[in-house]
């Protein structure tokens, strides 16, 4: 893949380390990875935003999906997971991920991972949407992502894998043939070095998570500003997909004007028997789904909305009085304490909810050793488009493809160590034209206007409304500003953003959780088929179709070779 010619606008690295791996992100697939690889002999380097346990993953509160119960096999969790994703799964994808998924958890467990067991000891299972068995593992009730986290972090630290904290990915580094030569990055004052530096690898595993903030309202946390996409981007890479934003159904409701991250009421909840009801307490999803309220999370995340809309509302609720205060307490201690910071008490009265931006569908392109369209620039967790997903992910499945592909990487990695001669990296910082930064100010214009533009509701108008409200963003002068994380957040943001309206914009149907209200039907004819997209070095977006729901191959599909 041709290079872009494009870098964020930063200092030349003041600093340098080398390893054989760089991982970006400290989620369950990045330390996944890191692990793996280290087990494997190779000097390997973790770069994370924050803390290690600062990620995505410790706020997964529902579990991880496989099929570990009785009677559950990888053939019916194919079927829910094909069926979740609107025609547009790679099967080759999902089979990889349903037929290794139970193996892959009981590695975690191996690893240090507790989730919760019955009266027998074996692990409790419950449903979530989408899912006709109880396949989801949880930990702590509804703490599962931070149980998972705790036990990855404390292996990372008993195995001293190098680490970098409160560091931002800034820009890949290549040799002189064109292949990864590491990563560029600036550390925020409190890790090992200052300022911008690089670490200098021939492998790089982009692990960031996902994008949420490019949203006024979203579950993600501050760190998730599509960090790793817009790498992978200026580095010539491909994305898919980004069209499919699922949006959270239930969302606890904090008032029109809530923005930044929000308390999540998990799906389990309704696995567990809750009610989504209007202002009168009546149930509206019988009826519209064989599953109810356990229907996949577009079907919901749609209905709620169909209803405020219909009822001139601001927020439809969960109802779980029934549970009582003793199942509230040990299923949901986490949620319980959220809500009740926040006023309410969900064993006296039902919770107010509305969706908000949750998950990113797609992503860098993928084959299924993690490769990108880059040679040497791996991806796996929400930064990643394997095709497992589709249109819209099945609950739970996030966790499991962060750990199964994060394996699978690693063992590619290492399986070539030894045939991947390094180049020499060129300059020791990324070439080409620097793009203008953006003025912080602008992340707030860029997350409102994709929240009006590109939300749950789209169509032809609103998408080219944002669309144009976007350019005029990138196109305004004084709004450039000196380099610094803010500046970079921002900049990414408005480049993620371009890409997730342009290839909505162009999907001209509504699939999985792309609603598009001037096309409401879905048209396998024409779009069944993934579209891809990458930059070209005039910073102009190149969107095709692929021809059809499995990917190419890509570019990076074959070995390094010296």
């Amino acid at each position: 893949m041709t290079s872009t010619g494009i870098r964020l606008d930063a200092p030349a690295p003041g600093w340098a380390i080398d390893a054989d791996v760089v991982v970006v992100g400290s989620g369950v697939a990045g330390l996944t990875a890191a692990l793996r690889c280290t087990a494997a002999g190779l000097a390997t380097v973790v770069v994370t935003k924050a803390r290690l346990d600062d990620g995505s993953t410790r706020w997964a509160q529902g579990g991880i999906a496989a099929a570990l119960g009785e009677g559950d096999t990888p053939d019916q969790h194919l079927g829910d997971t094909l069926v979740a994703g609107a025609g547009l799964c790679d099967e080759d994808a999902v089979r990889l991920l349903v037929t290794e998924g139970p193996d892959a958890v009981r590695r975690l467990i191996a690893t240090g991972a507790h989730f919760d067991t019955d009266e027998t000891g074996a692990i409790s299972l419950t449903r979530e949407g989408g899912h006709h068995r109880r396949r989801i593992a949880h930990a702590g009730g509804d703490a599962t992502g931070a149980e998972i986290s705790r036990a990855l972090v404390e292996a990372v630290r008993t195995q001293a894998v190098r680490t970098i904290e409160n560091a931002l990915v800034l820009d890949l580094l290549k040799d002189e043939r064109g292949r990864t030569a590491g990563i560029t990055l600036h550390v925020m004052g409190e890790g090992q070095h200052d300022g911008v530096g690089a670490v200098r690898a021939p492998a790089v595993v982009l692990a960031t998570g996902g994008m949420g903030q490019v949203f006024s309202a979203t579950t993600n946390p501050s760190v998730s500003t599509g960090d790793g996409v817009a790498l992978a981007l200026r580095a010539g890479a491909e994305i898919s997909d980004l069209e499919f934003v699922q949006f959270h159904p239930t969302v606890l409701f904090l008032g029109a004007d809530s923005e930044g991250q929000q308390p999540l009421v998990s799906e389990a909840v309704r696995g567990e028997g809750a009610h989504l009801v209007d202002a009168s307490g009546t149930r509206f999803m019988l009826g519209q789904h064989e599953l109810a309220e356990l229907a996949p999370r577009d079907i919901v995340a749609k209905a709620i909305t169909r209803q405020m809309q219909a009822r001139g509302t601001e927020h439809m609720y969960l109802d779980a009085r029934h549970f009582g205060a003793q199942m509230w307490e040990q299923r949901f201690p986490t949620i319980l304490a959220a809500c009740r910071s926040h006023g309410i008490d969900p064993v006296t009265e039902p919770i107010p909810v509305a969706p908000a931006a949750h998950y990113a569908s797609g992503g860098i392109r993928t084959d299924l050793r993690g490769r990108t369209t880059v040679a040497g620039l791996y991806a796996c967790g929400e930064v990643a488009c394997t095709g497992v997903h589709g249109a819209n992910r099945l609950a739970s499945n996030s966790l499991l493809e962060g750990l199964v592909f994060a394996e699978n990487i690693a063992a590619d990695i290492a399986a070539n160590a030894s045939t991947v001669v390094p180049g020499n990296a060129v300059g020791v910082e990324p070439q080409g034209a620097a793009v203008p930064l953006l003025d912080p100010a602008a992340r707030i214009q860029v997350q409102r206007i994709m929240t009006a533009g590109a939300g749950v509701l789209r169509s032809a108008d609103s998408l080219a409304e944002a669309a144009d409200r976007l350019e005029a963003i990138r196109d305004d002068e004084h709004k450039a500003a000196v380099p610094g994380v803010e500046a970079w957040e921002t900049t990414n943001l408005l480049l993620v953003a371009r890409v997730l309206v342009a290839a909505a914009a162009a999907r001209e149907e509504t699939r999985g959780c792309h609603w598009r209200e001037d096309r409401p039907d879905r048209d396998d004819v024409s779009w069944q088929r993934h579209l891809v997209v990458r930059i070209t070095p005039e910073r102009s977006l190149d969107i095709r179709p692929t021809a059809g729901a499995t990917f190419p191959p890509t570019v990076a599909a074959t070995p390094l070779e010296p």
